[in-house]
């Protein structure tokens, strides 16, 4: 299902929450209402997408809103579960998400590129060259996947200094500071982190080209298509290690009963 078809979760027409609060605050409302008790698996998070009348990626920002605040635990593989009932004094809580995070970062990241490109000097793209480089050889080589997200840090905040606008600058940096200090952005990079989910190579290279080519309007496209890209990365690749995570399970459980057929 398509965002753009999405629809009023609690049907009141109201602007002030996103829908994946409003799906939070109506899976907390089961919860305090009993519904569901310590321990009970929540539906599947396709049945619950179109229970509600929203995307799958709405139900997983609807989750991770609730798993952050400890009332459900998410289980590889076999779905989510109600770890704790909301006291009658709590509410739920909300932080940036990645959703909200990467819609700012495509606005505000993707005119930081067009800008840079008339600004950009041969150094700072010769710069731009060697960390793409750096990012691949960590990818490759590197057991911590935090070193490569480092180096691509440094590839975004290179850009937005290559804008000379201050504003700019410190708008970006306040992104990626966000981006680490958000509980629900960390855990998604944690699930993703689990699922090896690393900065794509290609992706920095076409931002570093369309750069050095000087034209605003192709590093733009390059820098958007890139943020958007990688908001799938994390989203679906979390997804797929719950399935790969479940096949092996499924795999040692044939193995284990293949082994006791044989004695």
């Amino acid at each position: 299902m398509k965002a753009g078809s999405e629809t009023q979760v609690d049907g009141s027409g109201e602007g002030r929450d996103r829908l994946y609060q409003q799906l939070a605050r109506k899976l907390f409302e089961d919860l305090t209402s009993g519904r569901y008790a310590i321990g009970d698996r929540l539906p599947a998070e396709r049945d619950l997408a179109i229970e509600h009348g929203v995307s799958r990626p709405t139900v997983r920002e609807a989750i991770i809103a609730l798993e952050v605040q400890g009332f459900v635990e998410v289980r590889i593989g076999a779905g989510a579960y109600v770890r704790r009932i909301p006291g009658t004094a709590e509410t739920p809580g909300f932080h940036v998400t990645g959703f909200e995070l990467m819609e700012a970062r495509i606005a505000i990241e993707g005119e930081a590129a067009a800008l840079a490109a008339v600004q950009i000097t041969d150094a700072e793209l010769d710069l731009l060259d060697e960390l793409v480089e750096r990012i691949d050889q960590l990818n490759r080589m590197s057991a911590n996947p935090d070193d490569a997200d480092e180096t691509d840090r440094e590839f975004h905040q290179v850009i937005a200094r290559a804008t000379r606008n201050a504003a700019m600058i410190n708008t970006v940096e306040q992104m990626w500071q966000l981006r680490a200090s958000s509980p629900d952005i960390a855990l998604l990079l944690t699930k993703a982190r689990a699922a090896k989910v690393k900065p794509v190579v290609e992706e920095h290279r076409v931002i570093a080209e369309a750069l050095r080519s000087r034209d605003p309007a192709q590093a733009r496209a390059a820098m958007r298509a890139h943020i958007a890209a990688v908001l799938d990365h994390l989203l679906f690749a979390t997804e797929e290690a719950a399935v790969a995570e479940a096949r092996r399970a499924a795999q040692t459980t044939r193995e284990r009963f293949s082994r006791l057929s044989g004695l």
